[in-house]
């Protein structure tokens, strides 16, 4: 973790690629002199020649940014051309090391939508896939959506969940993440829009310390199409993260959260670092962090750690 008795900058920027190269400096720099930002100090957080997954590079800059969004948006356009993550923030080591990260789980946590999953096996695969990317851009409101899809559900035989929740694909990098978040002390926690079922299986493989999603309703082995209130939308993920912290006695400076859809600004926005991870448009715009190239262990460099202060997940 980036260390409080560092020289203090105003803005610090993690440049994280496949590899770095030299031909990556212009761009940046250009970068740097159009916001009348002075590079102050750079560390290398990771790389690969030495067994990181990719190299990291983290610039402390002086100058304060009159428009964080356009600084932000020039970042993300850089990151494109570059083929790489630039994420740029104001700097936080003052505020001590994060003590709860909070994370959405479908495509986020998993590289899959659940719910999408489950349409599929019971035959109404496309109807609900074209209502969950609707939802997941914004276009729609959550829980009309989420209440839709779901009735579509109705029937489908319990054994079905089984057998999605053994097949579910980790995330790239999630290992890696929980392993080093429960080595610093870390508290964790799912919230998700997904369902209980899928979100204990992740809890029992991975270490979260809690999880809040939706109950799916079951009677007699198959799914009924409706699910226990509250149902876990953006709002009640944003009221989640906030009781959370103030149950823990952390500071919300001191929170972080990750997701990827529309259903997870509000969470991100309350969160001292909100990252929209591999996030449609909409999402990686509004975001203050986001990273598309980087694994989910990203999040651990947009922290300030380095590559010598993580573990490898046994």
């Amino acid at each position: 973790m980036a260390r409080g008795d560092e020289a203090v900058a105003d803005v610090v920027m993690s440049v994280l690629a496949p590899r770095w190269t030299p031909d990556m400096e212009p761009p940046l720099a250009a970068l740097l002199a159009q916001f009348g930002l002075q590079e102050q100090q750079r560390t290398p957080l990771a790389q690969v020649a030495e067994g990181a997954p990719l190299d990291c590079l983290e610039l402390h800059l002086a100058g304060a940014p009159a428009e964080w969004r356009e600084l932000r948006q020039a970042a993300l356009a850089l990151g494109e051309t570059l083929g790489a993550d630039v994420v740029v923030q104001p700097d936080r080591r003052h505020l001590g090391a994060p003590r709860l990260v909070c994370f959405d789980m479908d495509s986020t946590l998993i590289k899959a939508e659940v719910i999408d999953e489950l349409a599929r096996r019971h035959g109404v695969g496309d109807e609900v896939a074209e209502v969950t990317e609707r939802a997941m851009r914004g276009e729609l409101d959550f829980q009309a959506s989420f209440r839709e899809r779901m009735s579509k559900l109705a029937g489908l035989d319990e054994s079905v969940l089984a057998s999605i929740a053994a097949e579910l694909p980790l995330m790239d990098g999630v290992e890696r993440l929980m392993a080093n978040l429960r080595h610093q002390g870390i508290r964790t926690a799912i919230l998700s829009g997904g369902f209980t079922y899928f979100a204990r299986g992740l809890q029992a493989r991975l270490g979260f310390d809690e999880i809040h999603a939706n109950e799916l309703v079951i009677q007699q082995g198959k799914v009924t199409g409706e699910v226990q209130e509250p149902i876990v939308d953006a709002e009640r993920k944003a009221l989640l993260l906030e009781q959370i912290a103030q149950r823990e006695g952390i500071d919300l400076a001191q929170t972080v959260a990750v997701g990827d859809g529309a259903n997870d600004l509000k969470m991100l926005a309350k969160a001292g670092v909100g990252v929209a991870f591999r996030a449609k448009p909409l999402v990686r715009a509004e975001a203050r962090q986001a990273l598309g190239v980087a694994g989910l262990d990203g999040v651990l460099y947009l922290l300030g750690y380095s590559q010598a202060e993580l573990i490898d997940p046994v």
